[in-house]
């Protein structure tokens, strides 16, 4: 099956077409002949005998973009000008800038915002430092730092072909939690030289977002700067995606008529995020969870089990369950997937409880495709954004650091964790919930304000704030 057409993949191309009344139709029939989606039409110029047309359309890829480039150039009367990638015109220059908050107008505002004034505002911070919230950009500032090597679905790119998603992020930090956020892609897969470079410049920040490091390299940085910074850390990859997981869960089974406690529930995926959603889960009430890996079923009998599958295995599987994760899925009630494409069938899912839930997670090839697997399960969700319940960190990670720096908090807890799952949840009301809406769009404008507020009341509550 061929990807559907995508914005992310979508081209304006620039045409000097003749003016005839069928060059619209023409147009457009030649685009979806070839699969294209066309989205918009715009006359830029008009003669008497021609005319100049952007085109706009929807590709499924590169190869795509170019086959249905080469067709407009075959329709009669049509010359192709230029071609433009719309997601590269996006990415020109970069998606981020700094700009002043104080006006420089003349020499007093100089001298406040520079020398000589400045140096009174670095001698009150010195002389007491939790002034740099209240006069810094400290107060509102988070640093997005990755090393490159688990990047989305690409993998170990490197730092520098990371940036356009660090920068991403921090754009989705500034447009749905105001939230100032600067990228730092590091140039080392050395855990220590990692952990000693975000130690020296925390002093700038209020948060620190690791983004895209690879498993178990992740669990070592994450823990070491948690017990080393006196600022909280969160690894998105793991602890963004587990809310989000457990808040889709909970209006899920409550949909289907089910409880946490009650439910049996297959993981797919043993890695940072796999193994941040299972302690979540078990956090949040569940009792029996299998987790399978690229090796199959973990349990306490298999061998050469690694430190953190060692502590998966004692954790889980009450039951005793062994072999494969198909065999796994039989009599399951929930299958959560942040693995690999195409690793469960439909005819497995047939194999699962009444009103099973599916979550094919991995992206941007899910563990099952949606539509197969909604053949047999009650719920369908996957990370993408062109199937209904799109399980997407954006809808924890604003929210979640909003309360953080709102609270001035200085570390993270399940409880904190648990509390934004739930609040995120609850943005979904109970007239609101069924099948094919059990997360919220990420431009619901109470998403960020009920996860802040819900973490920034934990962190207060249990005394690990300063506001």
């Amino acid at each position: 099956m061929s990807p559907a057409p995508s914005v992310s993949s979508s081209i304006t191309a620039r045409l000097r077409v003749e003016a005839r009344p069928t060059v619209v139709s023409e147009l457009t029939t030649a685009v979806e002949q070839h699969g294209g989606l066309v989205t918009g039409i715009d006359v830029t110029e008009s003669g008497s005998a021609r005319m100049t047309v952007d085109l706009t359309c929807a590709t499924s890829g590169d190869a795509h973009a170019q086959e249905i480039v080469e067709t407009l150039r075959h329709v009669p009367g049509v010359e192709v000008d230029r071609v433009s990638d719309r997601t590269f015109l996006m990415h020109l220059g970069g998606k981020l800038r700094i700009e002043p908050t104080a006006p420089i107008r003349n020499r007093d505002d100089l001298s406040m915002v520079y020398t000589p004034g400045v140096a009174r505002v670095c001698e009150a911070i010195a002389a007491r430092p939790d002034d740099a919230r209240r006069l810094t950009i400290k107060r509102n500032t988070i640093a997005v730092v990755t090393d490159g090597t688990a990047v989305l679905g690409l993998g170990d790119i490197g730092p520098l072909a990371s940036l356009p998603v660090m920068e991403g992020k921090a754009a989705l930090f500034k447009r749905f939690a105001g939230i100032d956020a600067f990228p730092i892609a590091l140039d080392t897969t050395d855990v220590d030289e990692i952990v000693r470079t975000v130690k020296a410049i925390a002093p700038v920040f209020a948060g620190i977002n690791l983004e895209d490091i690879s498993a178990p390299r992740c669990f070592e940085i994450e823990r070491r700067l948690r017990d080393e910074l006196d600022i909280p850390v969160f690894h998105d990859d793991q602890h963004g995606t587990a809310i989000v997981a457990l808040a889709a869960l909970i209006n899920a089974l409550t949909v289907v008529g089910k409880s946490l406690p009650g439910v049996r529930i297959v993981l797919s995926g043993a890695g940072a995020a796999g193994t941040a959603i299972l302690k979540l889960l078990l956090a949040a009430g569940a009792r029996d969870v299998v987790v399978a890996d690229i090796d199959g079923v973990v349990h306490t009998g298999r061998a050469g089990l690694s430190e953190q599958l060692r502590w998966t295995a004692e954790h889980t599987n009450p039951r005793g369950v062994t072999g494969t994760l198909a065999g796994a899925l039989a009599g399951a009630d929930v299958f959560i997937g942040v693995s690999a494409p195409d690793v469960i069938t439909a005819d497995d899912v047939a194999t699962m409880a009444d009103d099973s839930i599916v979550f094919a997670m991995a992206n941007p090839r899910p563990e099952i495709d949606p539509v197969e697997a909604a053949k047999h399960a009650a719920i369908v969700g996957t990370g993408r954004s062109d199937f209904s319940n799109q399980i997407n960190n954006v809808l924890a990670f604003p929210g979640v650091f909003r309360g953080l720096l709102d609270a001035q908090s200085s570390r993270i807890t399940d409880e904190l964790l648990l509390a934004a799952a739930r609040a995120l949840a609850s943005t979904v009301h109970p007239g609101q919930l069924n099948a094919t809406y059990i997360v919220p769009s990420v431009f619901n404008p109470d998403v960020t304000t009920v996860v802040a507020e819900a973490v920034a009341d934990v962190a207060r509550r249990t005394g690990i704030a300063n506001n």
